[in-house]
């Protein structure tokens, strides 16, 4: 979908870079690096995702390599597409815009819900992140972590509800959800730091992308664009 309504779905993952991009330093599969910079020419700064950082990642990672086969020579496209188990891959101007709104410094640390098929945490490892991962669907997060790893990356991925966050690594700079919760999980903001921002899709069928930073006396909170995820699962639904 196209425009500012932007269907996604779960597509995170976590990972952490230092210096020169992965895909370069490893010489490991940059063969569509002109679909890449189509990609952002095209769909990201012909939209309004600004930052050359951000748009440096996206033009390094290689995205094909998160999607699964039968799709692979889609994986440029304007648009989510299926991973499996009724999940998706963020359409790339979504994952940019995140991106962007997280406001990185290098060596922030990052809490991402929902690892999906890495992508999304791939590219915050570009940034110079230190990413924590958690997946709720096994599969995925097997995938995904294996995917990680053969490009190079340093990735902390846990298996598991996301709804807790994860509390003995906290507090995270960066707390960024890719799947909807009706609200947000009273632990992820609890774990968030001063000063740090948290992302996220929220509500029910057409949802908010809301920013919430947490200051000294509590969670500033506004609103960006209507989103489509898939919904956050497990406790976040109340089961």
């Amino acid at each position: 979908m196209r425009g500012r309504l932007a269907l996604v779905g779960l597509c995170a993952v976590v990972l952490a870079t230092c210096g020169q991009s992965h895909t370069e330093s490893q010489g490991t599969d940059d063969d569509r690096a002109d679909e890449r910079a189509a990609m952002v020419r095209e769909q990201l700064e012909g939209r309004d995702v600004s930052d050359a950082a951000v748009l440096r990642a996206m033009r390094a990672v290689p995205r094909h390599r998160f999607v699964p086969e039968a799709h692979r020579a889609r994986a440029y496209e304007d648009q989510p597409l299926p991973i499996g188990h009724d999940q998706t891959i963020s359409q790339p101007y979504i994952v940019a815009l995140m991106t962007q709104l997280a406001e990185l410094e290098r060596g922030d640390r990052v809490l991402e819900i929902g690892t999906g098929s890495g992508y999304q945490a791939a590219v915050l490892a570009e940034l110079g992140a230190d990413v924590w991962s958690i997946e709720i669907v096994r599969p995925l997060g097997e995938r995904a972590r294996r995917t990680l790893d053969a490009l190079g990356y340093d990735v902390h991925v846990r298996l598991g509800d996301g709804y807790a966050g994860w509390p003995e690594r906290a507090p995270f700079d960066v707390v960024l959800l890719t799947a909807a919760p009706p609200e947000i999980p009273q632990p992820l903001l609890d774990q968030l730091a001063v000063g740090g921002r948290l992302i996220a899709p929220v509500g029910r069928g057409i949802q908010q992308l809301v920013v919430i930073t947490r200051t000294e006396d509590g969670f500033d909170r506004r609103q960006t664009i209507p989103v489509r995820f898939v919904p956050m699962t497990g406790r976040a639904q109340g089961r």
